[in-house]
């Protein structure tokens, strides 16, 4: 009698996904502790997502909702719910219909982080998310391990956003700082304008006269002005002054002279 050789082969195990009334359950055969539900009213979306992150963490059962309502329905079905995943794509956070979501969702939701993906990391967008309530803000630009992880990071109580939003912030702060204090922490609001003045060659006479000082008094913030920039000197604290602050200060004290 002929054996007959079996050969066994390891079939690739995908994950069981079942649908009802529009919503995506994934689960692991781990059986994790908590849930993870995306919210997105286009089905293709959520169900695509929800596959990729289900493939990609054994801390979560990941749902997906096309609302909120929707989960609420089967709630006592699943673990408790860890985070909720408000994918807005396209759309801005300052719509109305968005922001209203996201400040519902964030009050009702109080203890559990509603994390924004969107597909713009606009750093006005990213302000507002955070300002109406979210706990993150992804862009659609990261990896989907990426974002598994920024997830869990908010789970633990922390806030994510983009670095460019960091960016902007730091490019805004550098901006106001230059622009409209551009000698604080260094000098006092007297000492500022007596620099303004120096920069543009006044004797000490006019600038007691501008700032209705006695020449005595701008003597005394000239030597401390020195003092602070480590000149010997009037003509090397000018110069002192103009490598510290080029551009803008020298140029339209300069121009109202002129005037």
């Amino acid at each position: 009698m002929d054996s007959v050789n079996i050969n066994h082969r390891q079939e690739n195990i995908s994950l069981p996904i079942e649908i009802e009334n529009g919503s995506a359950v994934l689960a692991r055969p781990s059986g994790p502790k908590h849930s993870l539900v995306i919210l997105d009213k286009r089905e293709l979306d959520r169900h695509c997502l929800a596959q990729c992150m289900a493939a990609n963490t054994k801390d979560f059962l990941v749902l997906a909702f096309g609302s909120i309502e929707e989960w609420k329905q089967k709630r006592e079905e699943y673990p408790p719910l860890s985070a909720i995943i408000l994918n807005v794509g396209g759309r801005m956070v300052d719509d109305p219909v968005v922001s209203e979501q996201i400040k519902n969702l964030s009050s009702e939701f109080a203890s559990t982080p509603v994390i924004i993906l969107a597909d713009s990391d606009d750093f006005a967008q990213i302000v507002r998310a955070i300002d109406f309530g979210a706990k993150g803000y992804i862009p659609a630009t990261v990896s989907i391990s990426v974002c598994m992880e920024l997830i869990a990071l908010s789970v633990a109580g922390g806030l994510f956003v983009p670095a460019s939003a960091l960016f902007a912030m730091r490019h805004l702060l550098q901006s106001s700082s230059s622009t409209v204090h551009p000698m604080a922490g260094i000098f006092t609001d007297r000492q500022a304008e007596v620099v303004a003045a120096l920069r543009r060659g006044k004797a000490n006479k006019i600038i007691a006269y501008e700032l209705n000082l006695r020449e005595s008094t701008v003597k005394v913030h000239v030597r401390n002005i020195m003092k602070k920039v480590k000149a010997t000197n009037r003509t090397e604290v000018v110069f002192k002054l103009n490598d510290l602050y080029p551009d803008s200060l020298a140029g339209s004290g300069m121009n109202r002279e002129l005037c």
